[in-house]
């Protein structure tokens, strides 16, 4: 588990670099990255590049009976309309580096069957709060505010 947030994390550094908000995400099936994703909505000027729609664009066009198998891994809680993707499709298992600096619906997610774990990591935790801190207008706007 350690190894796919790390590489989520990474994602996150990398969206930041490019003058983005810091969030990654990795979708694993079968101990196999097929996706990876950060968000873009700030680079490509897009509506709904989260990092778990951007993971789950990349990892392509995917069978009911793949996602059932998935496990999406994303550095801050997803939001609704990414909690929505993973309830669409059918992704079983949630893994969150930090819901503090913002909680998405976790309950409805659990309640709709998913397996949510949160792990609070302090480094996604610490990219956030200096993120929101630093750029509270872009950070509004991302999340509807």
């Amino acid at each position: 588990m350690k190894k796919y947030m790390a590489l989520a994390i990474e994602e996150a550094k990398k969206g930041f670099s490019e003058g983005g908000i810091p969030i990654g995400s990795i979708l694993v099936i079968d101990d196999k990255i097929v996706g990876r994703g950060h968000n873009q909505r700030i680079q490509k000027g897009s509506a709904v590049l989260h990092a778990e729609m951007d993971c789950l664009e990349n990892a392509g066009r995917l069978t009911a009976k793949e996602y059932q198998k998935a496990v999406l891994f994303s550095t801050l809680s997803p939001c609704d309309m990414c909690s929505g993707a993973v309830l669409l499709y059918g992704i079983p298992r949630v893994i969150v580096g930090e819901n503090t600096t913002f909680q998405g619906p976790e309950q409805y997610v659990r309640d709709r069957g998913v397996d949510v774990t949160v792990i609070n990591d302090a480094e996604c935790i610490e990219m956030m709060e200096r993120f929101i801190q630093d750029n509270p207008i872009l950070w509004n706007e991302d999340i509807g505010e």
